[in-house]
C-alpha cells in the first residue's frame, strides 16, 4: 500500500501532513480501506506512487494528470486553498522576479531566462508558457531546477531572471523561506483547477472523498492554516482536461 502528500510538503507542513494523513488513514479504515501506516516521500512520492495499482492516496498536478494519468487511475477530489481570486479549488501560478529587478511588467520580460521546476509541471512550465503566449511573449526555458523553491532560488541568485511558481507554494514560502524576501510577483496566470488527489483505478472515490472531507473537519487550526487547507472539492474530469497544453513537447 502506498500514500503520499509530496506536491505542499516542505517546512511545517511536513508535520502538518504526518497529522492529517494519520486522520484520513483513521477515516478510512473506519469504513474497512486498508491503508499505510506512514506517507512516501522523496522521488517515489510521485510517479512511481501515482501509477502503482497500490495506491491508496496521492496528490497530482492538473498536467501530469491530463497528459499521462487520466484514464489510469481515479479522481478523488480537489482541495481548496483558498488561493485569492480564483474559484474554490482552483489555483494560478505567480510570475516571480528579483526584487530589486526595474523592469516593471511581464512584457518586460519576453525572451528573458526562464526557470521551471519541470516541464509536466502545470503551475510551473504549462500556465506559464501558455499564458506568454497569449501575450506574445516568449519565456524560453532556460534552467530546469527540479521544484518550485529550487526556481524561486535560481531568479534571486541570478540563474535566471522569471520563474512561474505555485501560487499555493509561494503562500506557504511565507515566512518559512527567506528568499521570498528576495523576490516580487509581477504577474498571475488565469486560475485553472487544483491539484487533484488520486488513488488507484478502482478505488471508490466517493468513500475516500467522505474520508478526506472528515480528516479536514478534524485537522487541528495550525495545521490547516500550515497547508493552506480550506475544504475539499469535486471538480469534473472534463475541466482538467480542457486545460490548454503548452506548444511543443515539454522540455525535460
Amino acid at each position: 500500500m502506498i500514500a503520499s502528500l509530496g506536491m505542499y510538503d516542505f517546512g511545517p507542513a511536513q508535520a502538518a501532513n504526518d497529522r492529517y494523513w494519520a486522520l484520513i488513514r483513521q477515516n478510512l479504515s473506519a469504513r474497512g480501506i486498508a491503508a499505510p501506516e506512514r506517507l512516501t516521500r522523496g522521488e517515489a512520492a510521485y510517479f512511481p506512487a501515482w501509477t502503482s495499482p497500490d495506491l491508496v492516496l496521492s496528490q497530482t498536478c492538473g498536467y501530469p494528470f491530463r497528459a499521462r494519468l487520466y484514464g489510469r487511475v481515479a479522481c478523488v477530489g480537489t482541495p481548496d486553498h483558498g488561493v485569492a481570486d480564483c474559484p474554490p479549488g482552483y489555483y494560478c501560478s505567480v510570475f516571480v522576479v528579483r526584487a530589486d529587478d526595474p523592469r516593471a511588467g511581464l512584457a518586460d520580460f519576453d525572451n528573458a531566462p526562464f526557470a521551471y521546476n519541470e516541464g509536466l509541471s502545470q503551475s510551473g512550465w504549462a500556465a506559464p508558457q501558455v499564458h506568454a503566449r497569449r501575450l506574445g511573449l516568449r519565456l524560453p526555458p532556460s534552467l530546469r531546477t527540479g521544484g518550485h523553491q529550487a526556481s524561486a532560488r535560481a531568479v534571486a541568485d541570478g540563474r535566471a531572471d522569471i520563474a512561474a511558481l505555485d501560487a499555493v507554494t509561494w503562500a506557504m514560502m511565507q515566512g518559512v523561506d527567506a528568499v521570498t524576501d528576495r523576490l516580487r510577483v509581477i504577474a498571475r496566470t488565469e486560475p485553472t483547477p487544483g491539484l487533484p488527489y488520486i488513488a488507484a483505478l478502482g478505488t471508490d472515490a466517493a468513500v475516500t472523498f467522505a474520508a478526506l472531507q472528515d480528516a479536514i473537519a478534524a485537522l487541528g487550526p495550525e495545521d490547516r492554516q500550515a497547508l493552506h487547507l480550506k475544504g475539499l472539492i469535486r471538480i469534473p474530469e472534463a475541466a482538467y482536461l480542457a486545460v490548454p497544453n503548452p506548444p511543443g513537447a515539454a522540455p525535460d
